[in-house]
């Protein structure tokens, strides 16, 4: 399911293109999760059962009470579709209303427009760009626009992002 190269393009790591790369993508998050760096999801379809992508809570601070919502990717035939909006959303009332989250992070590379686009259709204010952020997997410095949801914001957002979910 996540093999297509053009889930990928913006990614800074290598791409995943086949099923040895997807394990190691997998166990990666895993080993993570381990250390106690992130928690990875798999995001299912829940009519179908089939999962479509993967998001994850990462750079977690507990101390200064945040999270970063990244590493996600959806399958083309579910982009622009509810399954990102509703993971988001997820994601978003369990950061803030079972972690006690202060602030929750996104960022994506800065040519990233549909990305971009969504993180802002979903209620997200976008904070900065950090330039030559990273070197990705071709040598290109990526360019990466912060956004993030503040717990003073997240009531409103909610109410969008619930009313987003309802009408589809």
């Amino acid at each position: 399911m996540g093999l297509d190269e053009r889930i990928w393009r913006w990614n800074p790591r290598p791409p995943v293109l086949t099923p040895d790369a997807m394990r190691a993508y997998i166990e990666s998050a895993l080993g993570q999760q381990a250390a106690g760096q992130s928690l990875p999801f798999a995001t299912i379809e829940k009519a179908s059962g089939r999962p479509v992508g993967s998001t994850r809570f990462c750079e977690i601070n507990v101390e200064h009470r945040r999270v970063e919502i990244g590493y996600t990717w959806i399958a083309p035939d579910w982009q622009r579709t509810f399954v990102n909006t509703e993971a988001k959303y997820v994601m978003l009332r369990h950061a803030f209303e079972t972690l006690g989250c202060v602030r929750v992070e996104l960022k994506t590379d800065s040519l990233n427009e549909r990305s971009r686009n969504a993180i802002l259709r979903i209620g997200a204010s976008q904070e900065g760009i950090f330039r030559n952020h990273m070197v990705t997997a071709s040598g290109r410095m990526r360019h990466s626009v912060y956004f993030s949801f503040i717990d003073s914001e997240w009531p409103a957002a909610k109410a969008r992002l619930e009313q987003m979910l309802a009408g589809s």
